[in-house]
């Protein structure tokens, strides 16, 4: 066991605080670039802002961040959101959305095994999923993968459009279900703040209990 995951472990035994992954699926494909691109690095920066201002989620969210543009990266890796540091956005590249998809169900599992053996209780955990295009990829195993997890009550997914050019058929495939949502506009800090509100709240509930969440319309076009 390497260092970090020496880490990670302790963290867990150190809190014992019932925890919520969520992991955050963002298209720095090279057609974010410009507004799109630093109005998404705004929203993130919210997000981990938010969240380290409440006393109940703080300790209990953890945030991985996986974006695609040219290539699949993880910026953020699961950990205690005060040790974590909010990663630095650049637009580039095609859009491998399946692949990008499958490594972020890889580590929401890696990190599920790692709550079990440290005896630590979690959250359904969630993948929230944001594109303004379509995949360059095949997104057949992942849409698969998705949607097993999603049927046994163990993922819930967010799939967010971003502009005209979202391909919302594609997206659905990757919605387990839910079907996608629209943001207006550029609304990206309006929607971290409406997903950090909904983290502090599940946050505060019991584990396995049904949590109703806020509505969507300040800044989804429903």
């Amino acid at each position: 066991m390497n260092d970090d995951l020496i880490l990670r472990q302790e963290e867990l035994v150190e809190n014992p605080t019932a925890r919520l992954p969520v992991c955050l699926v963002l298209d720095t494909s090279a057609s974010m670039t410009g507004s799109p691109i630093s109005e998404l690095q705004e929203g993130v920066n919210t997000f981990f802002t938010e969240l380290l201002r409440d006393e109940v989620a703080k300790y209990s969210a953890e945030v991985a961040v996986v974006t695609f543009g040219g290539y699949v990266d993880m910026p953020v890796d699961f950990a205690a959101v005060t040790s974590q540091t909010v990663p630095s956005l650049k637009a580039g590249g095609m859009t491998p959305m399946g692949e990008a998809v499958e490594k972020a169900l890889e580590l929401l599992n890696t990190r599920k095994e790692e709550y079990k053996r440290a005896g630590v209780d979690y959250y359904q955990p969630w993948l929230v999923l944001m594109t303004d295009g379509a995949p360059t990829d095949d997104i057949s195993r992942s849409s698969r993968l998705v949607d097993d997890l999603v049927r046994d009550k163990k993922l819930a997914v967010f799939a967010i459009g971003i502009g005209k050019d979202a391909d919302m058929n594609e997206l659905a495939k990757l919605s387990g279900g839910r079907p996608p949502l629209m943001l207006k506009g550029l609304e990206f800090s309006k929607f971290f703040l409406w997903l950090s509100a909904s983290v502090s709240r599940v946050s505060q509930s019991v584990p396995g209990n049904k949590v109703d969440l806020d509505p969507v319309s300040a800044w989804a076009s429903v």
